[in-house]
């Protein structure tokens, strides 16, 4: 573990594993960590080093930085460690942040994988963004067990909900955080996501996309639009998961995951 400070914030990086670097980034919210279930045990098993890291604002109130921001701190960060390249791994907003790394610094990001992206906001996005805004103002908390149905119908695929053990373990698992007040609390931004489709016509690397068959909140669509911008990327979908596919269906995100970055190196 190191700990690497920038403005406003300190990142807790951990460093695990030999071979070719990959940076994973989590979802804005997530810890780190949560990769350590399923996909850091892959990578390091396949010959990787892998970096994962938590952020922990330094401002007060909490500052939540948009993907722009995220990446420029994460230049920083990369920089103390002595990394000049990498191939990078992100899911949702991590993701973004991802793309924007290969779009500020041409040559650091060797490969990449985004997983449930966008390249530009949407309206169901917005409706989003302004109904969590409004919840907010009005200083209004949802109880544990209502909070975690809602996360769970938001998040998870009709197929894992036809699974009642399976379904059973994610509500506890949800409940128990919003109970512990650890469960990712959403911060929209002030203003809707920029069109990066046209900046990331200028991403000559490799790139996956993979797109998740139910996911409500990063539609399949705005993941193949990024693709489609991108001059050397293919997109793949996996079935039967929502947006935490990475974790509803970690063997098949897996497989794509090491047979892309394998390729890559």
């Amino acid at each position: 573990m190191r700990t690497v400070r920038v403005a406003g914030a300190e990142f807790d990086v951990r460093d695990e594993g030999e071979g070719d670097p990959v940076l994973l980034v989590a979802a804005g919210g997530v810890s780190g960590r949560v990769w350590d279930l399923h996909q850091v045990p892959a990578l390091r098993a396949a010959g990787f080093r892998v970096l994962t890291f938590d952020r922990r604002s330094l401002r007060n109130p909490p500052a939540a930085p948009d993907p722009h921001s995220a990446a420029n701190e994460l230049l920083h960060v990369l920089a103390e460690l002595d990394l000049p390249r990498c191939l990078a791994v992100g899911v949702s907003a991590g993701a973004e942040v991802v793309q924007e790394l290969m779009i500020a610094r041409p040559g650091l990001v060797t490969g990449a994988v985004l997983m449930a992206t966008r390249g530009r906001g949407d309206l169901s996005g917005r409706a989003m963004a302004d109904a969590e805004r409004e919840l907010a103002a009005a200083g209004v908390r949802l109880p544990p067990r209502y909070a975690a149905w809602q996360r769970a119908v938001l998040n998870l695929s009709p197929a894992t909900w036809r699974r009642e053990d399976e379904l059973l373990d994610w509500l506890d698992l949800f409940e128990a955080a919003e109970r512990a007040g650890t469960a990712p609390v959403p911060v929209p931004a002030d203003g809707e996501p920029a069109d990066r489709l046209a900046a990331l016509g200028r991403v000559a690397v490799p790139v996956l996309v993979l797109g998740f068959e139910h996911d409500l909140i990063v539609p399949p669509w705005l993941c193949r639009e990024v693709a489609a911008a991108l001059p050397s990327a293919r997109y793949a979908e996996i079935a039967d998961c929502g947006h935490y596919g990475y974790l509803e269906r970690p063997a098949e995100v897996n497989s794509a995951l090491l047979e892309f970055l394998t390729g890559a190196r």
